[in-house]
C-alpha cells in the first residue's frame, strides 16, 4: 500500500526505495505485483486507481 501511495505521489523508484529502505529491484517488483493485482499496466494508470479507490488524499 505505502508503495502505491508513493507512486500516486509522484515519486521515482529510487526515491520510494530510499524512503523504505528497500532495493529499486525490490520496488520495481512490488510495483509489479500491484500492477498485476489492480490489474493496470502502468504508473498511471496505477495512481489513477489509487485517486479512484481512496487510497490516497486528492
Amino acid at each position: 500500500m505505502e508503495v502505491l501511495r508513493l507512486v500516486a505521489a509522484g515519486r521515482s523508484n529510487k526515491d520510494i526505495a530510499a524512503a523504505l529502505f528497500v532495493s529499486e529491484r525490490t520496488v520495481a517488483r512490488h510495483l509489479s505485483n500491484i500492477f498485476t493485482k489492480i490489474g493496470v499496466s502502468s504508473r498511471s494508470a496505477a495512481t489513477a486507481y489509487a485517486f479512484e479507490h481512496g487510497l490516497v488524499g486528492a
